[in-house]
């Protein structure tokens, strides 16, 4: 969950604090489609319900942020994780016969294994945000 605000705040931090070639990812809580509907329609105080579908092709289940490879290399920045470029040459076979164990030690970092936003949790990020406080008081 990132809010227009956290983007842009991602975009001036990876601006100020960037090398050639890095890439920026805000860690940010996750939740689940139906987590977000549940949020909405307590905000809103919807009676309308909502109607699971299921998954359809094509859809993913969550989003990969980071590879396991990326994050064998990634600096916590607190906040924000930083994965500088990567500069190897391609000289395979020093990757062939010697391999990187701390990369079979990682795991990606998805929006299935951050925290998980509850309803409660996710009605709080949500009422912070000034397009739903406008969007309820039109509705009101």
């Amino acid at each position: 969950m990132m809010s227009i605000d956290d983007a842009v705040n991602l975009v001036l931090y990876a601006h100020k604090n960037a090398k050639a070639g890095d890439i920026f990812v805000q860690k940010a809580p996750a939740a689940t489609l139906a987590t977000l509907a549940e949020a909405l329609t307590k905000i809103f105080e919807s009676t309308s319900g909502t109607t699971v579908i299921g998954t359809r092709h094509g859809e993913k289940l969550y989003e990969t942020l980071l590879t396991r490879e990326e994050m064998a290399r990634a600096e916590d920045l607190g906040e924000f994780y930083r994965i500088p470029a990567d500069t190897r040459d391609l000289n395979y076979s020093l990757y062939y016969s010697e391999g990187q164990e701390s990369i079979s030690h990682e795991q990606d970092y998805n929006s299935h294994n951050t925290k998980q936003l509850g309803v409660n949790e996710l009605v709080e990020m949500l009422m912070k945000l000034d397009y739903v406080q406008d969007e309820l008081k039109s509705w009101r």
